[in-house]
This record gives C-alpha cells, sequence and structure tokens, in this order.
C-alpha cells in the first residue's frame, strides 16, 4: 500500500482505538483505506415469484444487476437509477439488505431488494447481453457460485419468503 498524497510505502501503525492502520511516515498521517461504493439488486417481480438476472456482454454467469454510486448520489438514488438504466423497467419500491466488500473489484456492495414494475426488460446492449427471468429456485441454480452475487441472492430468498 502507498500514500494517495505523496506515493510513500505505508507501515502498519496503531491508531487510537482503531487498530492497525495505514501510516505515512513523509506526511506523518494515517491513510485509511479507499474504495468505491456500489449497488446491488435482487430483482423480484410484483408477485415476489421470480428474480431477475443479467449477464454481462462477453460474460458466462448470470449476475445481480449493480452499478456504481456516483459522486454526490444516494444509494437509494443508484438503484433505481441503475435498474432502469439497465432494463427501461421501473422500480415499484426496494428495502435496503446488507453490504459486503468485494476485494476483486474494491468496492463495498450495498444490496438492496427491488421489486420491478410488470413489464418486460429492455436491454441496455452495450453492457447485458441477457436478462433472463427464474424461479427462486432456478436463479439459485444459475448465479454465479461462490461469488457475492450468490450471499446477495440467498439472504434475499429468505427475507422475500417470509413476506410472502
Amino acid at each position: 500500500m502507498y500514500c494517495t498524497e505523496c506515493g510513500e510505502k505505508l507501515t502498519l501503525m496503531f491508531a487510537n482505538g482503531e487498530g492497525l492502520v495505514p501510516y505515512c511516515k513523509n506526511c506523518g498521517a494515517f491513510r485509511f483505506a479507499q474504495f468505491a461504493t456500489a449497488v446491488s439488486m435482487v430483482v423480484t417481480d410484483r408477485k415476489k415469484e421470480k428474480i431477475l438476472l443479467a449477464k454481462h456482454k462477453g460474460q458466462p454467469d448470470y449476475i445481480l444487476f449493480a452499478g456504481y454510486v456516483k459522486k454526490g448520489e444516494t444509494a437509494e438514488k443508484a438503484v433505481t437509477r441503475e435498474f432502469k438504466e439497465e432494463t427501461k423497467l421501473n422500480t415499484v419500491k426496494f428495502k435496503y439488505m446488507s453490504s459486503r466488500y468485494h476485494e476483486p473489484k474494491n468496492v463495498l456492495m450495498l444490496n438492496f431488494i427491488l421489486v420491478a414494475e410488470d413489464g418486460e426488460p429492455v436491454l441496455d446492449e452495450k453492457e447485458l447481453e441477457e436478462v433472463k427471468w427464474f424461479t427462486f429456485d432456478e436463479a439459485l441454480e444459475e448465479i454465479k457460485k461462490d461469488s457475492t452475487a450468490e450471499t446477495f441472492l440467498k439472504n434475499a430468498l429468505t427475507e422475500i419468503k417470509k413476506l410472502n
């Protein structure tokens, strides 16, 4: 790890109440990790019987809908914006579920259950190759195994089944 201000190699040092934190000896300052924030959506229909999954261009696996939170934007705004951009469908309602750090992309994922308006999605062909509705069991079968998306999907299905 290197200092984002001066480029000096960071060392771990104890910070009061924080434990070990990267420290820049050159700047004389602690440097907390910086990462992007994104939203992830488990999309269900109004009857809460199906899950909508997506395949990104050139990717073999179905995943959840997701997108980065833009500077100055709330996570709640990002949820509705990203889903609309990728499917042209509106959001009926959504509920925050949980978060998880996704190390491969250095991003904090904020997961939501999203209820989509009725209608067929019109996919954003620049980003997506396919979108498809699945039953709960089919969605669990199709989602990328041992992924952040699978963890979020399993948690959301437990919550959705409680609501039905």
